[in-house]
This record gives structure tokens, sequence and C-alpha cells, in this order.
């Protein structure tokens, strides 16, 4: 027999699917508390493998999964995708989008801002 551990955040249908594959999981129902931490996580797992997404077909699948991860984070906070929409498209009124490809790499302070 041989165990591999995990400790991260699946989703809702994984245990079945590895049921299906002759396995046992052994899974938890995870606290407020530590849910959101374990939100967090998967999120930053996500970015990574958008970072490393070999080609379109994989990017789009990562991005998916990030737009899952963000919807069940505004969830989590009492929102939902038309708030988040919402909120979006008032910072994007007010500080632009990110279309143009801006670095700031400094700010030069005028003497009289002082």
């Amino acid at each position: 027999m041989k165990e591999k551990e995990y400790y991260k955040l699946v989703r809702d249908n994984i245990p079945d699917i590895i049921k299906g594959e002759k396995c046992t999981p052994i899974y938890r129902e995870l606290y407020d508390d530590e849910y959101i931490d374990y939100l967090l996580d998967k999120d930053a797992e996500e970015l990574e493998e958008l970072r490393d997404a070999p080609s379109l077909v994989a990017i789009k699948d990562e991005l998916a999964d990030k737009f899952e991860i963000l919807l069940t984070i505004a969830r989590y906070y009492g929102f939902n995708l038309e708030d988040i929409i919402e909120e979006a498209d008032i910072k994007r009124n007010k500080n632009g989008g990110f279309e143009k490809r801006l670095l700031l790499e400094k700010v030069i302070e005028e003497e009289n801002n002082r």
C-alpha cells in the first residue's frame, strides 16, 4: 500500500474521482478560519501553474481554475460575480486597466510637494 500526502484544497468532486480510481481519499471539511487560508494558498498555487503553462490550452485551463478560486473567495466574503465586476469597472474607470503595459519605475517628488 502506497500513501501520498497533499494537505491542499481540492474541488468538491475530487474524492469521488479518487474513489473511482480504486483509491481511498482521506479528507475532511475545513473550518471557516482555515478555509480562507487554504483558498488563498490554492490561488497562489494556481498562479504558479498559470506562469508555467506551456500552451494556450493550458493557459485557458489555469485561468478557469483561477476564476473558480476568485468566485469562491468572493462568495466566502458575501460577494457575487456582479459585485466583483462592478468594483472592477469602478476601479478601471478611475485608474485605468492594464492594457498599456505600464511599468512604474520610480517617482521623483518635486520640491514644492514636500
